[in-house]
């Protein structure tokens, strides 16, 4: 649905059992930016440790439902929310469990469009959820707006997570917080390659922090100059004068895997080989490409040369 068309918003909050969900949409409903006037539609899809106060929430405007059982979770319950409650935005507390890409699938009622998802992470639970439900995690956070780890330290590798589900939705926030709801500043200056160098090398190794630093903080990249090795993907235009250096990156297990890259301008483009390795010197700049539908990073290609496939081919994130 065109967001021109939406006349009922709806924000997805989801999250594992017992990450923080709950308290976290207490909060924010009770917060100056967030309150209108307007009925809000609160439905609950799972049970969890904290329990919302719905004399609490009335004072906010915000109505109380819940739905019992993933089958329950369908376009005609929606339906009847709708024709019930009279919304005029809705939250969802949803249970990822019952898959994420069924309800951004499912048929809303006439008016409602889903404008907002937000993960919330427990960060001190985080490493056993992703070791052991990981495709359920990524299947969260791939088309998430914000993702909120809470209850984090400081030691733990926290640029590791963040980088995990910047390879399957680089345009995701990730904020990480402490165990007292304090915001965690943990990058600094820690990158593995040298930003002030006349050229900055990127090992092979360190392709996917050169990958997700270029975009998320283009000032520190442009009209420098990079060399890095990538495999060539070519348009299927075989005149066009760009082509995408990068490598196949895991997001999810072995057999989840997306290529990963930004588009390098060169007139050499059509005579290079598709699937070829070659390592590019190029210039960065950041600029609005088709390729994208919106601006980001370009190369512009100094030198190109044919090379060997890195020892390992496969890109991890953490």
């Amino acid at each position: 649905m065109n967001e021109d068309e939406i006349r009922v918003p709806v924000y997805v909050i989801t999250g594992f059992l017992e990450s923080g969900k709950t308290s976290f949409i207490q909060n924010t409903v009770k917060q100056d930016y967030f309150r209108i006037e307007e009925p809000t539609l609160l439905i609950n899809c799972e049970e969890g440790e904290v329990k919302y106060d719905t004399k609490e929430l009335l004072k906010f405007a915000t109505l109380y439902t819940e739905v019992d059982g993933q089958e329950n979770m369908n376009p005609e319950t929606l339906k009847e929310l709708d024709r019930k409650f009279r919304p005029d935005r809705v939250l969802i507390e949803y249970n990822p469990l019952w898959s994420v890409k069924a309800l951004e699938e499912m048929q809303m009622p006439e008016g409602w469009g889903i404008v907002q998802e937000i993960v919330v992470v427990d960060g001190s639970t985080f490493d056993i959820y992703i070791n052991n439900m990981k495709s359920i995690f990524m299947e969260m956070a791939a088309n998430a707006d914000t993702v909120l780890f809470n209850r984090c330290r400081q030691e733990q590798p926290l640029a590791s997570y963040r980088r995990s589900i910047k390879v399957a939705n680089p345009a995701c926030m990730v904020v990480f917080e402490d165990e007292n709801g304090q915001s965690l500043d943990f990058f600094g200056n820690d990158l593995p390659y040298d930003l002030d160098a006349d050229v900055i090398d990127v090992d092979d190794i360190d392709f996917g922090i050169f990958y997700v630093d270029l975009r998320d903080n283009p000032d520190s990249y442009k009209n420098k100059t990079v060399r890095f090795k990538g495999q060539v993907l070519k348009s299927r235009n075989r005149l066009a004068n760009y082509f995408v250096p990068g490598r196949m990156a895991m997001t999810c297990c072995a057999d989840d895997t997306q290529f990963i890259g930004y588009v390098c301008e060169s007139k050499f483009a059509r005579k290079l080989k598709m699937g070829s390795w070659v390592e590019i010197t190029a210039n960065v700049d950041w600029k609005f490409m088709d390729a994208y539908g919106e601006e980001g990073p370009v190369f512009i290609a100094k030198e190109i040369k044919s090379t060997d496939a890195p020892a390992q081919e496969l890109v991890y994130f953490n």
